[in-house]
């Protein structure tokens, strides 16, 4: 099986940085990454990313990055599934950073 995802957006938020009961930081921000193709006549569209980096990477992320910087992502897609406060099934589905790095742009 295969599960690779790399992308590259700007940071659309600054990322949230936590820590597990057990110390381990965990951050979660979100990517907009424009889409290569607009009808003529119309705006870009973009789609909205949901990243997760854990430890160092996590680390990384919250030094070097804010809003609007530009980021590349590489990882693998997961999804999950839990049941919300108001016992509705909420699926989520974000990509796991394995590597982050800057792109030269400011």
């Amino acid at each position: 099986m295969l599960n690779v995802v790399a992308i590259m957006g700007r940071l659309v938020a600054d990322p949230e940085l936590r820590t597990t009961q057990s110390g381990i930081n965990v951050v979660s921000f979100r990517i907009a990454c424009d889409r290569n193709f607009a009808r003529q006549g119309e705006q870009r569209q973009a789609d909205f990313i949901d990243i997760v980096a854990w430890r160092q990477q996590a680390d990384f992320v919250t030094r070097y990055f804010g809003k609007g910087r530009m980021i590349l992502v590489e990882g693998e897609l997961q999804t999950r599934s839990y049941t919300d406060k108001n016992g509705m099934n909420v699926r989520v589905t974000e990509v796991i950073a394995d590597r982050l790095c800057f792109t030269g742009e400011k």
